[in-house]
């Protein structure tokens, strides 16, 4: 897949391009539809198909206070869109001064001069440009003077029982309600957070349980606090079964400020200190709780891990 990240100049001089244009936060099973639909109508007719995102996300700028926690960050962004087989994903520097870019500067200078687009497939409720003032009804008044299409798609319903599109927001809100099942089956796949083992407290390994501490940079959607069956992937690509804990620890801390996430690998020993992880959950376990004391947490920590195991079991042979 070709990253476009510079539109001083064409990326294809003599050729068009089908695109679609949004934040691509997840690149979730609705995201993939209408990539499909990118992808069948550039083929029809002859075109590049193109992902029109930005290299971050635009509330991040335009209003930070209730900006969202993101599913992907930007290198997982690029890779679950190449694994697409999308032609090329194109990334927007979004800065204020993009914000305040109107929406007919945006189609001329983008959609036009730089992709020469052909027909753009979007969301039947999209909008753009500074003050969201852009919709489908600018875009195809623009198309009739620029010579490209606007092609509004009717989003992917959930099919779940709930009467909404599959959304990055969706997502966000079965996880912040442990509903990982739920948000793996809208994301199309199990979420996956990267960051890097830093040093803890140790007091795992000292009761058996050693844990890798993995920071995960601020502004990344996690699920609730609990106990969660995953698979941790190392640098090298190796893949172990893990049983993780988010939270607080309320055993050891009575008001610890944030939650740590910490990965016990099954039949593992090995330094993982300032290695980058990707940790992927499988399956909710348990809640959070705190227990009396040593013994009794080593006895669900046992069991912790032996559910761990059937689940990860489980989940790589669906």
């Amino acid at each position: 897949m070709l990253v476009v990240t510079d539109l001083s100049v064409s990326p294809w001089p003599n050729e068009r391009a089908v695109i679609t244009i949004g934040a691509y936060d997840g690149v979730h099973r609705g995201h993939r539809a209408v990539i499909a639909q990118v992808q069948a109508r550039a083929a029809e007719l002859g075109a590049r198909s193109v992902v029109v995102t930005f290299d971050r996300h635009p509330a991040s700028v335009i209003r930070p206070d209730a900006a969202p926690r993101l599913l992907t960050n930007p290198a997982q962004k690029l890779e679950l869109l190449a694994d697409t087989g999308v032609d090329a994903t194109v990334v927007v520097p979004f800065s204020p001064e993009q914000a305040r870019e109107t929406p007919v500067d945006f189609v001329e200078r983008v959609i036009v001069n730089a992709l020469r687009t052909q027909a753009v497939i979007v969301g039947s409720d999209f909008h753009f440009g500074h003050m969201r003032q852009g919709n489908i009804t600018l875009l195809r008044e623009m198309g009739e003077r620029h010579d490209f299409t606007c092609e509004p798609v009717v989003l992917v319903p959930r099919a779940d029982g709930v009467d909404e599109p599959i959304s990055s927001t969706a997502i966000r809100r079965a996880l912040a309600g442990g509903e990982i099942e739920t948000a793996t089956r809208l994301l199309g796949r199990a979420l996956e957070v990267r960051g890097t083992v830093v040093t803890g407290d140790q007091r795992g390994r000292t009761i058996g349980f050693a844990t890798a501490n993995v920071e995960i940079p601020n502004g990344m959607c996690l699920p609730s606090d609990g106990v969660y069956a995953g698979l941790y992937r190392r640098p090298d690509g190796s893949e172990h079964a893990c049983a993780i804990n988010l939270g607080r620890r309320p055993t050891f801390y009575v008001n610890a400020e944030h939650s740590l996430l910490e990965a016990h690998l099954l039949d593992f020993a090995g330094d993982l200190y300032g290695e980058d992880a990707a940790v992927t959950f499988v399956a909710f376990l348990r809640s959070e709780k705190q227990f009396a004391g040593i013994d009794e947490l080593k006895t669900q920590l046992k069991l912790d891990v032996e559910h761990a195991r059937v689940a990860v079991q489980t989940y790589k042979q669906q």
